[in-house]
């Protein structure tokens, strides 16, 4: 280390003494490249400071008091600054580590969501589903059974971030690992409750709302955890009706129930799920009505479920300014025959 240090006095102070002789725009340039050179061998700023005065008093002997004593002072300053920006370096490399592994929980997110829509002649789906940042405390979800039976779940998880996606994946492993028979919507939500309590800290909710759609009969069950209400549209007289569904948040209370609402639906009729992220979109200072959304939907409803979805997102996120301030998930399920 001593000798790495002299060799480096050594080019320094050929390096100040070109520059005060020439004064040249290829000196400073060295001077830039040395600096690089300096933070390889880990030489930290009160050291470059210090260096600096020793090869400044060997080429200027005569310089004046005040200006070696100012040396000193900038010395101390550096040492502050050196710890300071030390500790600065440290705090963003753990910032890049946890960026990364957000980004992590983000990719796997994505997995955990459906990758392809339910296969059924009788019913057009839409889906979109957009964080406000990185990670989503939204996630929707489908099942389909062996008399293809479709089961759609729509949750908000009451809390963002990695445990948000650790929840997300305890969700969707204890959806898929229910028998079928324990597939109807109230007593789906009874087991997840169940697997919540035990599992979630109490500081972590979850709201859901989980219909079931048989296309044998068409008929939607359906029950309600908490959930933000969705839509109901009757296509025989051209109107909406709140989809509600009363229930406790999921992982409150053990011995919790749900009630189990039923729809007769008939050709037309669409069901619409949210989260509080579409209700809760700003114009301006106001929160948007209901009524604002169920009128988006109808400008756009002779329209497939998808593009209507697509286009009540795209007029809502650029109402807030393209600045969603929760996540934004919205799905519709239309009986087209």
């Amino acid at each position: 280390m001593r000798d790495t240090y002299v060799q480096l006095h050594r080019n320094y102070k050929n390096l100040i003494r070109k520059y005060l002789l020439h004064k040249r725009e290829q000196d400073l340039y060295q001077a830039q490249q040395f600096s690089k050179r300096m933070l390889e061998n880990q030489i930290s700023p009160e050291e470059m400071v210090s260096l600096h005065r020793t090869v400044i008093e060997e080429l200027l002997p005569d310089i004046p008091d005040e200006v070696s004593d100012s040396f000193e002072f900038l010395l101390e300053v550096m040492i502050g600054y050196g710890l300071a920006y030390r500790e600065h370096q440290s705090l963003r490399d753990r910032q890049q580590e946890l960026e990364a592994e957000i980004d992590v929980a983000a990719s796997m997110q994505q997995t955990l969501l459906p990758s392809r829509l339910p296969n059924d002649e009788s019913l057009d789906i839409g889906v979109i589903s957009v964080p406000a940042h990185k990670m989503s405390g939204d996630y929707y979800h489908y099942i389909q059974d062996e008399n293809n039976c479709i089961g759609i779940a729509i949750a908000d998880i009451i809390g963002k971030g990695v445990p948000a996606a650790l929840c997300m994946s305890m969700i969707k492993y204890a959806m898929d690992s229910l028998p079928e028979q324990r597939m109807q919507p109230g007593a789906l939500l009874e087991n997840l409750n169940r697997v919540v309590e035990q599992n979630v800290d109490d500081s972590m909710f979850i709201t859901m709302m989980y219909g079931s759609y048989d296309p044998r009969v068409h008929q939607f069950s359906y029950s309600g955890a908490g959930h933000e209400p969705g839509f109901y549209y009757h296509a025989n007289n051209d109107s909406f009706e709140e989809l509600y569904a009363k229930g406790l948040v999921l992982g409150v209370s053990r011995k919790t129930t749900f009630r189990e609402y039923t729809k007769q639906v008939e050709a037309g009729d669409f069901i619409v799920l949210l989260s509080d992220g579409v209700t809760e979109c700003r114009d301006g200072d106001r929160f948007i009505e209901r009524e604002e959304i169920t009128g988006l939907i109808r400008k756009y409803m002779d329209q497939p479920a998808q593009d209507v979805v697509e286009h009540v997102y795209k007029e809502l996120n650029e109402m807030q300014g393209f600045k969603l301030t929760d996540d934004f998930t919205l799905m519709i399920l239309r009986r087209k025959v």
